[in-house]
């Protein structure tokens, strides 16, 4: 990588949304190989809230290419900007959308302004950038100045409209990102990793950059350390896990207090986290104590997964996998039974509160496992505000079994990450579908959805989300399977291996 020419290839908006979420996407975007690159379904979800913000804002199909700026049309799509920095580097754009105002242009009494979808709860700098350089563009081509741009948010709800002014101090502010963006460019080796590298699993990069990550013990590879921990250890002369795992936890206690107390008190399990990633062991926190007693005496547990939309707040699919014990007591996994209850939301959530509850009432005595508190709290606010009785609400917290709060509170993981997928990945675990996330399961749920009961999508969508969500719950009980084993080598006094089998 690196030994691409560039100097003939424009800067683009493509590259400066990249630049600006992380300086090390946009150098791949330019000078990585290609068959590195991994799907994300991310980038299709944006494209699909784009497709349905854009049809809710105008009343027809938009026209394309400078031939519809010309006519008029209230939308125009596929036109290509061109121009120059203030240094002299090429610059090209492609508008997602533009829509038509009143005003003056080349093309008569009215001019265009640049439009965006966003995703999110705000309007960011990657956004105000990008409609300022479309802006900059757009005003040189129509001959008329862009003052405004306009972006969108909330299709599927309530279509949103922000007004976004787009005066001299954010050219100026674009001229300097544009300015650092080719800098980085030029760079004959990629820019350092990011900081804080929690969405690089929505990059179609993240396999280069995990991979470069491990290899140099990148601070952010130790569970518990985002980016302000991070610049806080490396100000202390910590710049790796190697050497946070062979620090003194009393004197890094000690120099952590100077940023807080909080931070002081983080200092043993940092680095006892620290250590396990690079001795590969499981260390037991609370050996005397049972991570799921709950198991012993049941006589089944139900394994709960949601599936949901979160910008429609729409929480489609809660799955279950029944597990019962067999008559030597054994869990029956052979026998497992998984069962959907898709909800519509226009059924509404009264009558998705009774379908749940009349199947949690079959099995009243099985434990109800889950990973992570996104299902307890789904499940246990629906029920308030559906007027269950207290006593009941206090029932249904007693089965609700968070195994990932328990895995926490009793192992420490020589892991980089105590999500599901990665706990489950190190047990051996395999999921059948390859590739799959949640959002690939909201994109085909989004695909079935259509826009109404009418325009279903192939239903084929909807077995690949049931397959993917049994299989979170499968995963969840392979984790529950660990650590009931785990508890009983620690019962054991001959004692056993921390480690799943063949690592």
């Amino acid at each position: 990588m690196g030994d691409t020419p560039s100097v003939d290839k424009p800067l683009n908006d493509r590259l400066l949304r990249s630049w600006t979420r992380c300086r090390r996407r946009a150098w791949l975007d330019r000078h990585g190989d290609p068959a590195l690159r991994v799907y994300t379904a991310h980038r299709t979800l944006q494209l699909d809230d784009q497709q349905r913000s854009f049809v809710a804002l105008l009343p027809r199909k938009p026209g394309h290419g400078i031939d519809a700026c010309a006519r008029g049309d209230a939308g125009v799509v596929g036109l290509r900007l061109t121009g120059f920095t203030v240094d002299g580097h090429r610059l090209e754009a492609h508008p997602v959308l533009l829509q038509r105002q009143s005003g003056q242009s080349r093309w008569g009494d009215y001019s265009y302004k640049p439009v965006l979808a966003r995703q999110g709860r705000r309007l960011t700098r990657e956004h105000r950038l990008q409609l300022a350089l479309s802006a900059r563009l757009l005003s040189d081509l129509q001959q008329a100045p862009v003052t405004h741009g306009l972006a969108l948010a909330g299709a599927g709800r309530r279509l949103e409209k922000e007004t976004v002014a787009l005066g001299d101090s954010l050219q100026r502010q674009l001229d300097e990102a544009l300015r650092k963006l080719a800098a980085d460019l030029e760079r004959p080796t990629p820019p350092p990793l990011a900081a804080d590298r929690r969405k690089c699993t929505l990059c179609s990069w993240r396999g280069v950059c995990n991979a470069e990550a491990r290899r140099e013990g990148h601070l952010s590879e130790v569970s518990g350390i985002g980016a302000k921990r991070r610049d806080m250890l490396l100000e202390l002369g910590i710049d790796s896990l190697k050497t946070l795992a062979d620090a003194d936890p009393v004197v890094l206690e000690a120099h952590l207090k100077h940023f807080g107390e909080q931070h002081g008190a983080m200092a043993a399990p940092l680095v006892a986290q620290a250590r396990a990633q690079r001795d590969g062991q499981v260390e037991s926190l609370l050996p005397s104590s049972p991570a799921l007693p709950e198991l012993v005496d049941a006589p089944g547990v139900l394994l709960y997964d949601i599936e949901s939309d979160p910008d429609a707040r729409d929480d489609f699919l809660h799955g279950f996998v029944r597990l019962s014990r067999d008559g030597n007591g054994s869990w029956a996994l052979d026998s497992a039974t998984y069962h959907p209850l898709l909800v519509l939301q226009e059924h509404g959530e009264a009558r998705c509160w009774k379908r749940l509850s009349r199947f949690l009432a079959h099995y009243p005595d099985w434990p109800v496992l889950h990973y992570g508190e996104t299902e307890s709290l789904a499940l246990r606010k629906m029920a308030q505000r559906q007027g269950v009785s207290e006593a009941d609400q206090q029932a249904l917290r007693h089965r609700l079994v968070d195994v990932h709060a328990r895995l926490r509170l009793h192992w420490r993981m020589p892991l980089n990450s105590y999500g599901l997928k990665t706990v489950a990945d190190w047990l051996g675990f395999r999921w059948s579908q390859v590739g799959v996330d949640g959002a690939r399961a909201l994109l085909w749920w989004r695909q079935w959805r259509g826009t109404g009961r009418r325009d279903r999508g192939p239903v084929q969508a909807l077995r690949w989300i049931f397959t993917y969500n049994r299989d979170d719950g499968m995963a969840t009980w392979a984790v529950a399977a660990w650590m009931l084993a785990q508890d009983r080598s620690l019962q054991s006094p001959i004692g056993g291996s921390q480690n799943p089998p063949g690592r």
